[in-house]
């Protein structure tokens, strides 16, 4: 207990610092923090994949439009209650995830972050195929229309709650077979492990913490479900986030959830490096000179920081 009471104390300081920020900040600027805790529920998915199991992905931003388009619907067509779409996204993604991770379990290393990177370009093109359903490329809204307080009350109880679940099943006999997996699958087989339950059930549970990021996905913008807005690039700010953050740890995520949400907005107010996509430029420059300077992610830079703490 007493070796965890850091941990504790930074958890329980960062719940008050987040329960108290809305009083601190305008209307407009609640909806920018709602953004970092979705972005932050998505890469803690991406981490126990990518980070804990060793499988890679480019493929989240179709689960996010799974759970997404679940939001949208269930309210557009039955009137569910905004909040109760949440699980029931979680658990439609999940059962996605399991039926995708079942045919990943014969791919590994490039040949499956292009059969995840295929799911994601195909995907998005569903709505378009059933649009009298799902609105096609005008995209479908939801019935009831939130305000910014109340998207960053429900985002930032989601992403405790993600973020208290992951930590659970990564302290335990899961995460350790996980890990196992991710260092050497020979081994963790030797040990007792079975990789194809815990890889399949990785894949799972990763698509279910994407869908639920999908879900207040749409929320934020306006309850406002469109194929485009789950293109294959959402699944690179993701991934972009989770390297930011450090793969295989999670105590860099918010840091990682901050920089993608914040640093397109950021990026807008530069100045254009002589092109209509300047903001694209200061982006990508933002993001090499961060893997330059922190390879490992902020997680690494934690890790180092208190190693030089317990040498002095």
């Amino acid at each position: 207990m007493r070796r965890h009471l850091p941990a504790y104390s930074t958890v329980a300081v960062c719940a008050l610092f987040f329960a108290l920020l809305p009083l601190a900040l305008s209307d407009y600027h609640r909806g920018i923090a709602a953004q970092v805790a979705l972005y932050l529920i998505a890469i803690l998915g991406l981490n126990v994949l990518t980070g804990y199991t060793g499988q890679i992905s480019i493929g989240h931003s179709a689960f996010m439009a799974i759970g997404g388009y679940t939001t949208a619907l269930m309210s557009h067509y039955h009137h569910t209650n905004l909040i109760a779409t949440l699980p029931l996204a979680f658990a439609i993604t999940f059962a996605c995830g399991v039926l995708v991770g079942l045919p990943a379990l014969r791919l590994s290393g490039v040949y499956l972050a292009l059969a995840t990177f295929a799911l994601a370009v195909s995907i998005p093109q569903l709505p378009l195929k059933f649009s009298k359903f799902t609105g096609g490329s005008a995209g479908i809204s939801a019935n009831k229309i939130v305000t910014n307080t109340w998207l960053y009350g429900v985002s930032w109880s989601a992403a405790a709650i993600a973020f208290v679940f992951t930590w659970l099943v990564l302290r335990g006999r899961t995460g350790r077979a996980f890990r196992a997996i991710r260092d050497s699958q020979v081994a963790a087989t030797s040990s007792g492990v079975t990789p194809a339950i815990y890889k399949t059930l990785a894949f799972g549970i990763s698509a279910a913490l994407a869908g639920v990021a999908g879900s207040l996905f749409v929320l934020a913008t306006n309850g406002f479900a469109q194929p485009n807005e789950f293109s294959v690039t959402l699944s690179l700010k993701i991934l972009i986030g989770a390297a930011v953050a450090g793969l295989g740890s999670l105590w860099g995520v918010l840091i990682g959830a901050a920089f993608i949400a914040l640093l397109p907005t950021i990026s807008a107010s530069a100045p254009l490096i002589g092109s209509a996509h300047g903001q694209d430029v200061v982006f990508g420059a933002f993001v090499i000179v961060v893997m330059l300077l922190l390879p490992n992610g902020v997680a690494g830079l934690l890790l180092r920081l208190r190693q030089l703490v317990a040498r002095t």
